[in-house]
């Protein structure tokens, strides 16, 4: 019937993702450990920066399985098709 369009993620982009995410996080903690504040000031910002990072892994899941069911609704929709065209007989003139 049809073939499921592969995307393939490469090692390279993984560890360049991995690397970011890192080195961006790594960069906020160190901003928010030598900033000039109190103990109070630097707790909120360290919670900010959590809250950030789990609600964003948070809406990339969401947005994945998002992708993902649309994709199966696809595959679906594009197999009845499929069955659709192979059952039809051009020449059988049942009206």
């Amino acid at each position: 019937m049809t073939t499921s369009i592969e995307r393939p993620t490469t090692t390279a982009f993984f560890a360049q993702a991995a690397i970011a995410f890192g080195v961006s996080l790594l960069a906020v903690a160190i901003g928010v450990v030598w900033l000039p504040v109190g103990p109070w000031e630097r707790g909120f910002l360290a919670l900010g920066v959590l809250f950030l990072v789990s609600s964003s892994f948070t809406l990339a899941k969401c947005v994945r399985d998002r992708q993902e069911s649309q994709e199966v609704t696809s595959r679906v929709e594009q197999a009845r098709i499929d069955k659709i065209i192979t059952e039809h007989d051009p020449f059988d003139m049942k009206a």
